[in-house]
């Protein structure tokens, strides 16, 4: 798990010589030299990035007891072939993705907070929690979180419900997502983005889990869900085609990774089981 950032910013000097995991970010990409290797416990120093004095530097958890660490830089370096989204780090495990979505959300929150959007005074980080104080209207800031719905949806005859978004290449699916709105439950959100964007209704829904996910506030939310009637009528330059297919003859669909991969397994598996 990722335990609560601390804002103390180390000083630079003092940091270089710190053992532990480093994700360094810039402009939303993060510094990963070897796009094979995941990253290792190494100080600073090792890293061989040049350093100019102006990075900001925090703590965001730990990995086996070993400190993670958000080294925050304004200017990419290059070479640019060096830094990589935080999907890449899904390949080497829940802890190092969860920790890189994590820097990625934090070095946004730290660009992007820097004044006050009340009075446009200097916002302050306190050293207790992850937010931002203005001193002089006291309005107080924390990241920002958008939850969104993943909903699988299965009719009568056990097929699933997937859709291919303008967004993904030809011949790759993946079950329905949509953003939840303001005062609207995650379970009122499904309901909606699937009526929507596919043009079904559904009941029944069940809760599958969750994954945080760099997009870059985003918090997912999967539910597994019964088709109850409609037909398929793709929403206009947001769904290119929708279709049922069986559990067992699925198109290209994404990994096990993703939170959406993991709900489209569970459902596999269990109807091998059948």
């Amino acid at each position: 798990m990722v335990n609560e950032v601390s804002m103390i910013r180390h000083s630079l000097p003092h940091a270089k010589a710190r053992t532990g995991y480093w994700y360094v970010v810039s402009q939303g990409k993060l510094y990963l030299p070897d796009a094979e290797q995941p990253p290792q416990p190494q100080s600073l120093q090792q890293l061989g990035l040049e350093l100019d004095g102006s990075e900001m530097l925090c703590q965001i958890g730990e990995i086996d007891q070993t400190p993670c660490y958000l080294l925050q830089y304004q200017d990419r370096p290059e070479p640019e072939h060096h830094w990589h989204s935080a999907r890449q780090f899904l390949v080497f495990g829940e802890p190092h993705f969860e920790h890189a979505a994590r820097a990625c959300q934090v070095a946004l929150f730290l660009q992007t907070h820097k004044f006050c959007g009340q009075c446009g005074s200097s916002m302050h980080l306190v050293n207790w929690e992850l937010a931002a104080l203005c001193h002089k209207c006291g309005h107080r800031c924390y990241p920002r979180i958008n939850p969104c719905v993943l909903i699988a949806v299965v009719n009568s005859k056990n097929q699933l419900l997937l859709a291919r978004s303008a967004r993904h290449k030809s011949g790759f699916f993946s079950i329905l997502a949509g953003f939840v709105e303001s005062a609207e439950t995650l379970e009122q959100a499904a309901v909606r983005e699937v009526a929507e964007e596919v043009g079904v209704r559904i009941g029944n829904l069940q809760y599958v889990g969750s994954q945080p996910w760099p997009f870059p506030h985003s918090l997912m939310t999967a539910f597994i869900a019964d088709y109850q009637g409609g037909e398929l009528c793709c929403q206009p330059d947001e769904i290119e085609e929708a279709h049922w297919f069986d559990l067992d003859k699925l198109p290209e669909v994404p990994g096990e990774a993703t939170l959406s991969g993991r709900v489209i397994q569970q459902l596999v598996k269990a109807n091998s089981r059948k």
